[in-house]
């Protein structure tokens, strides 16, 4: 029986609703298993959040569903699965907000501005702008959700610059840097981010190989908005 079976049978056998019963449902099963508990709590996280935004603005376009299918790698043996689980959540009477409470509470570091959720977040943003813009609907979805994993405004700006940039990425913001800051200061930060985001330690905190797009697509943003700021300072 697949990991997707068994989160299905514990929903349906003892939730009272399908949300809260995932988080359960992942906390119990892999209880004994933190890496695989952790790459399976992304993965359904992605999945329910993803059906719940898709109600935000009210239309679930194919640009949408494209996008999460080329963040979310599945066997196709489990595509019918994985399309009971989207839509089990969809339907779900129950509001997201206790969903991703209970979420939150799977970080293993606590605090703010958990990386696992930050990765939660970029997959969102990456399904909601596939129509060509995140609706305002939707960045209240994303705002709300955020608050509920403990990202700060701050931190959050600098997710949302990454995604949204009506007038202009702002590189500043992207790196989560000050205008005010000389270069080596700046220099060091995109060092670090560069090392915190690598790809092969996203993984290492439990990012499924699939979502490799997500993390590169951040490290692209990165590593723009570096080359803008540099380019910006040699010529003033």
């Amino acid at each position: 029986m697949s990991f997707w079976e068994k989160l299905l049978n514990a929903v349906t056998e003892t939730a009272t609703n399908v949300l809260s019963g995932l988080v359960e449902a992942i906390r119990t099963i892999f209880e004994g298993d933190p890496e695989t508990r952790r790459k399976v709590a992304f993965s359904v996280a992605i999945i329910a959040l993803s059906a719940k935004m898709a109600k935000a603005d009210g239309i679930v376009t194919e640009h949408e569903i494209d996008a999460f299918r080329e963040i979310f790698r599945f066997p196709e043996s489990e595509a019918r699965n994985v399309a009971r689980l989207y839509n089990l959540a969809k339907q779900d009477v129950a509001g997201y907000q206790a969903y991703a409470e209970k979420l939150s509470g799977l970080c293993s570091m606590g605090g703010e501005n958990c990386p696992m959720l930050e990765n939660v977040l970029d997959g969102l943003f990456h399904i909601a702008k596939a129509d060509g813009a995140v609706h305002e609907n939707e960045m209240v979805f994303l705002a709300e959700i955020a608050s509920i994993f403990r990202v700060s405004e701050e931190h959050f700006e600098r997710i949302t610059a990454r995604h949204v940039h009506v007038g202009g990425r702002d590189p500043y913001k992207v790196l989560g840097v000050s205008r005010h800051d000389d270069f080596p200061t700046i220099r060091q930060h995109y060092i670090s981010l560069v090392r915190e985001h690598h790809p092969d330690r996203l993984t290492a905190r439990g990012l499924p190989a699939g979502f490799h797009v997500i993390a590169n697509d951040r490290m692209a943003r990165f590593n723009d908005a570096y080359a803008a700021i540099e380019r910006e300072l040699r010529a003033a």
